[in-house]
Parts: C-alpha cells; sequence; structure tokens
C-alpha cells in the first residue's frame, strides 16, 4: 500500500477574516474529497486570516496510481485557487507500507511554486 501525502502552503491575499478565509479553503477542502476522492483538511496556519495549509492524501496499491491522483489533486487545487489565492509551498511525502515489515519512508520534498 502506498500513501501520497502532500501539504500545501496556500496565500489569499484578499481575505481580511476567517469568514473570507474559510470561503476559499471550506470549498476547495470539499471539492477536493467529493471530485478526487482523497482525504482532504485544513491542516495549518488556523490562526492566520491571508494564509492556509490543506493537506490531502491518495491510496492506492501501487505507487503510480498514488503520485498519479496524488499530482491531479494538486493541480486541481492550483486551479482552482485562480483568482483566489495562490500556492506558495508544496510539501510531499510518500509512504510504502509493506506486510511482511515496517513502513518505509521516501524523503520529503519540498518545492516553491514559481509564477510562470
Amino acid at each position: 500500500m502506498v500513501t501520497v501525502s502532500v501539504l500545501l502552503t496556500i496565500d489569499i491575499p484578499q481575505s481580511h477574516s476567517l469568514k473570507e478565509k474559510r470561503g476559499v479553503v471550506r470549498p476547495l477542502v470539499e471539492r477536493l474529497r467529493t471530485r478526487l476522492h482523497v482525504t482532504a483538511a485544513e491542516a495549518g496556519l488556523q490562526e492566520r486570516v491571508d494564509a492556509a495549509q490543506v493537506g490531502f492524501a491518495a491510496v492506492s496499491g501501487d505507487a503510480a496510481t498514488a503520485r498519479a491522483i496524488a499530482d491531479d489533486a494538486r493541480r486541481f487545487a492550483e486551479d482552482y485557487l485562480i483568482g483566489r489565492g495562490e500556492v506558495l509551498d508544496v510539501a510531499t511525502e510518500e509512504t510504502v507500507l509493506r506486510c511482511a515489515g515496517a513502513p518505509t519512508m521516501r524523503a520529503t520534498s519540498n518545492r516553491a511554486v514559481t509564477d510562470s
């Protein structure tokens, strides 16, 4: 079993209250869950009104499928945020769980998203 976990750090510059922030973050999390069938939640920066961290995870029997689902979800989030916010950072971690032993962890990768 392979799990790919992704943590997006999001800038929401037009948000000046928690209510405005929720108006961006809540629909994103719900759409990730319903359209892409990943586990998703607001995972950090709850005290900030102009930023958020949204985490999601994809689980599959093979690594290629889990990675593809996670990549699709990341692209979906970036597209959804156009005009609402911007992904500043993406942290990814892949976990492989084998039947005969302890989980094997791959290195966590962080990449800054640059404007194209």
